[in-house]
């Protein structure tokens, strides 16, 4: 069962309140996607642990019903 982009969107803002989300779902099929978060929470952390803060905030999906993100995140200053 594939994932729709409003509700990883809605994960992550669940998460990361002050998120500036941005998915793209790259081969059409609701299973690939691209996402760019932009997030105050990820001050003074490492990109793995930015990265790791993301997948937490998915909830177990990763890898069931959403098979690839292709993340990118930043803090606001950045």
């Amino acid at each position: 069962m594939a994932m729709d982009e409003s509700e990883i969107r809605r994960l992550i803002k669940e998460a990361l309140p002050d998120a500036k989300v941005e998915i793209r779902d790259l081969a059409g099929d609701g299973d690939h996607y691209s996402a760019t978060v932009v997030s105050a929470a990820f001050q003074g952390k490492t990109r793995v642990q930015q990265h790791q803060l993301v997948y937490a905030a998915l909830k177990g999906k990763m890898g069931g019903q959403l098979h690839a993100l292709a993340l990118q995140t930043s803090t606001p200053e950045e």
